[in-house]
């Protein structure tokens, strides 16, 4: 029954009640239209009752006015009296005939005798009949013939019907007992069927009021104390086992719902402990940080001791800096002079330079003369070991070698003198250029003295540059740690506290759970 849905016991117990209902208007339907059969019955049993009452009583009033007829004309000999009771009797026995055409027409009723209805219409036929005929004698003045009929054929007629409508009578009463009966028999029957269907209406909101508050009312007043005591922060409530039905589910959930909360909280737990540790480190590390300054504040006196013996061994430098610089300005002075000399001895060599020039160009000539003269010597050779005797392409090659060789010789005439004047100029370049060389030997010496000087100078303050800006960036760097140190220090020191105090919030929040393993 765990198992049961709440959907479907509702369901159920939904369709319980409707069969009950269904059943129950099936039964008053039923019972209705018993009482409607045996009312309808019961009421045509009464109008066919009342209309042989009627005809019995206007025959007892037809019967009535021929005897006060009768008396009128016997006693009184009153013809006025006679007409008004004979129309009196003409009237109840048209209404008594009328009646018992009703009654003879009327549809049968259940238990009716068509036996005794048929005596019955016979009887009152006549009955009628006599009592026609009588009114005949009356209305004729014949009150003999009226009383022989009223003693005789009336009275005897008069009595079957009478016996006929009592018969009816009593059979309609024995009916109407016999409905009355049926009547109280199905009364008891449904009141019994409705008392049985209360009774199993109650038993069955008994049964259901159970089997909700055990399938319903009990798993959610189990379901409400579990979330009370979570609520009241105790995650160890047992959630109880779940079911295949809604509070099952429900359960479940409940159920995934405290392992969540108790995975949260274990972790937060976790982390508050993690943040304390954290936060207590962070102290430690600000201890830490409060003693590299105190540190990094020696080193900084360190460093401006260092830096005035650099200050003294700069000045020392700047000393032998204005000796080096006195050195060079007479090193200028002798490679100025060396600078004229050479200058000259520049366009002397350029001179030669352009003599030797048309030397290259002279003997160049010389040389393609040459070149053409042998070539044409040979040509003159070939010739003339073919000519013979022909004799006159040997003058004209001897014409050529003879115009060669004067060009030659003129060549070398120019060639001569060309040579003359560049001895000449290349003796005084010669001398120019051992004067500038002498010139400059003096000044390579002082510049060696000077190099000498200013390497030892440049040396020296290239390391003092080198050691000031280590030492300015060191003493940069530090002064800028030691700024950012006091920041971070201060910063460290409020976040740590911040950072304790969070942590200490955040267990005395976490702290008022209680879990499993705790």
């Amino acid at each position: 029954m765990r198992n049961l849905t709440v959907r479907a016991s509702l369901l159920a117990v939904l369709v319980v009640f409707s069969t009950m209902i269904l059943l129950g208007g099936l039964v008053g339907i039923v019972a209705l239209h018993s009482a409607n059969s045996n009312t309808q019955g019961l009421r045509e049993m009464a109008r066919q009752t009342i209309l042989v009452n009627d005809a019995y009583k206007d025959t007892a009033r037809t019967r009535s006015a021929l005897m006060r007829a009768y008396t009128a004309l016997k006693e009184r000999n009153d013809t006025a009296g006679r007409d008004s009771a004979l129309k009196s009797a003409q009237r109840t026995l048209d209404l008594s005939a009328s009646e018992t055409q009703s009654f003879e027409k009327a549809a049968p009723f259940d238990g009716m005798d068509t036996g005794l209805k048929a005596q019955l219409v016979d009887s009152s036929g006549q009955l009628a009949a006599n009592l026609a005929r009588a009114r005949d004698a009356l209305a004729n003045g014949d009150t003999s013939a009226y009383a022989t009929l009223n003693d005789s054929a009336i009275t005897t007629s008069g009595q079957v019907y009478s016996a006929n409508v009592e018969k009816f009578q009593q059979l309609a009463n024995q009916l109407s007992e016999a409905a009355l009966a049926s009547g109280n028999t199905q009364y008891q029957w449904i009141v019994g069927m409705v008392v049985l269907g209360v009774s199993l209406a109650l038993a069955l909101i008994v049964a259901t009021h159970f089997a909700l508050r055990r399938v319903v009312s009990a798993p959610l007043a189990q379901a409400a104390d579990v979330l009370d005591r979570i609520a009241s922060n105790d995650l160890t409530v047992r959630v109880p086992p779940a079911s295949g039905n809604e509070i099952g589910l429900l359960f479940a959930a409940m159920h995934r719902m405290q392992s969540g909360l108790t995975q949260t909280v274990s972790g937060v737990r976790d982390s508050c402990e993690a943040i304390h540790t954290a936060a207590r480190e962070i102290a430690a590390g600000n201890l830490d940080l409060s003693s590299r300054t105190e540190e990094q504040s020696a080193s900084l006196e360190e460093t401006a001791a260092s830096m005035e013996q650099l200050t003294s061994t700069v000045r020392q430098n700047a000393e032998h800096a204005r000796e080096a610089s006195t050195l060079a300005g007479g090193a200028a002075d002798l490679a100025q002079q060396g600078g004229d000399v050479v200058s000259r001895a520049v366009r002397t060599m350029a001179d030669i330079s352009a003599s030797s020039k048309k030397i290259a160009e002279i003997t160049g000539m010389i040389d393609s003369i040459a070149f053409q003269t042998n070539i044409l010597a040979l040509n003159a050779a070939v010739e003339s070991a073919r000519a013979g005797e022909q004799g006159r392409g040997f003058a004209v090659v001897a014409g050529e070698v003879r115009t060669l060789a004067q060009r030659s010789a003129g060549a070398a005439r120019e060639i001569k003198d060309l040579i003359g004047q560049s001895i000449e100029h290349v003796a005084s370049g010669n001398a120019l250029v051992t004067q500038a060389g002498n010139t400059m030997g003096e000044i390579v010496g002082a510049v060696r003295n000077v190099a000498t000087l200013m390497g030892e100078i440049t040396t020296a303050t290239a390391e003092q540059s080198d050691g000031i800006e280590q030492v300015g960036h060191a003493v940069s760097q530090m002064d800028q740690v030691t700024q950012q140190n006091a920041a971070l220090v201060e910063e460290a020191a409020a976040a740590a506290s911040a950072l304790e105090a969070q942590s200490q919030r955040m267990r005395e929040a976490v702290s008022v759970f209680r879990l499993a393993h705790a």
